[in-house]
């Protein structure tokens, strides 16, 4: 028989323990490092959004903590190899800041491939899982999407390809450069954040971007023509959301959960619909502003599209090289886009 005494301590001892359990839950932090100031579209309507949720699902245990600008130090170049070395634990990039070395994703990149955001960031999970794996096994790959349309915003007006000739565009990777170069400009690589300083210095005459970062970038000010396309997008640029590995591994499964609840296709498909709906009310500032923006048709389109032909020749080639079958990508892609839509 338990004596009173013995039954409360052993009563106390419980509460204790009841008590301790709490503080003996594992909390995390997380630095999360992308290349864009906090209030532009992508950190404020995806990113914040993601952290957030992460956080509130966790109950706490897990903090984010946000780094716009690359205040943790480095170029967006280096945002990838700082996720592998644990300089931050997650990143947002753009893969094809590190040209050659995600080959596979080039295939959401290539000239007048997708026609909506949402279907080509589905694809685009699903080609991860597929097909991409190996390409990323240094990091644990959240979420993978595209933008919406991309477009061009020059300090002339660009209706066809002729008027490209002789111009200095900016591109983000080195597809969409291959694609400047067809259309008979000289394609100057940079980072989205070098875009202000190089219009505004002259030392691009235009450059390649989707209208949802335009206010964040000041382009409608520091330019006044845009050219914009009906139908499939001039271009797309690929992005992933990575988080170190060991990082990732180290988490209690509970936390993993939490992880992996806000991970994966639903959220790759909010991440690129929210960045293409950023679109709208970006473009209307360029409009209220009254900058000159040109809509080429699907019609007058196909002058683009022959002369963008080469880019797809190119890279088939290179593909092969890798022992890659790109048609076999292209046509999963498409097919992957067109079961989405329908």
């Amino acid at each position: 028989m338990i004596c009173r005494r013995t039954l409360a301590g052993l009563l106390t001892g419980a509460a204790l323990t009841v008590t301790a359990l709490p503080a003996l839950a594992q909390e995390v932090t997380l630095k999360l490092h992308q290349f864009l100031p906090a209030q532009a579209n992508v950190p404020k309507l995806i990113l914040d959004v993601w952290a957030d949720n992460v956080e509130e699902a966790s109950g706490g245990r897990i903090e984010v903590e946000r780094y716009p600008s690359m205040q943790l130090g480095g170029s967006p170049p280096q945002l990838m190899d700082q996720a592998i070395d644990g300089v931050a634990d997650v990143v947002w990039t753009v893969v094809g800041y590190t040209p050659g070395r995600f080959p596979s994703t080039e295939v959401f990149e290539l000239p007048f491939m997708v026609t909506d955001a949402r279907a080509g960031s589905a694809a685009y999970w699903q080609m991860y899982q597929e097909h991409m794996q190996d390409e990323f096994a240094d990091v644990h790959i959240l979420g993978t999407w595209i933008h919406g349309p991309g477009m061009i915003h020059a300090n002339k007006e660009i209706i066809t390809p002729d008027d490209m000739q002789g111009m200095k565009i900016r591109g983000a990777t080195r597809q969409v450069n291959s694609l400047i170069e067809a259309l008979g400009a000289t394609p100057v690589g940079m980072p989205v954040p070098a875009i202000p300083e190089a219009l505004s210095k002259g030392v691009i005459d235009g450059t390649t971007i989707p209208w949802e970062v335009t206010p964040a970038l000041k382009i409608p000010e520091l330019v006044q023509n845009h050219t914009e396309f009906e139908g499939n997008h001039l271009y797309n640029v690929t992005f992933v959301l990575a988080m170190n590995k060991a990082k990732y591994e180290s988490l209690p499964d509970d936390l993993k959960q939490v992880i992996d609840d806000n991970s994966g296709l639903e959220f790759s498909v909010f991440a690129g619909g929210t960045q293409a709906d950023a679109d709208v009310p970006s473009r209307k500032i360029a409009a209220d502003a009254g900058n000159n923006i040109v809509t080429v048709s699907e019609a007058d389109a196909a002058a683009w599209r022959e002369a963008a032909q080469p880019v797809y020749d190119a890279w088939l080639a290179e593909m092969a090289e890798k022992g890659i079958d790109g048609q076999m990508l292209i046509d999963e892609a498409r097919r992957l886009m067109d079961e989405y839509e329908g």
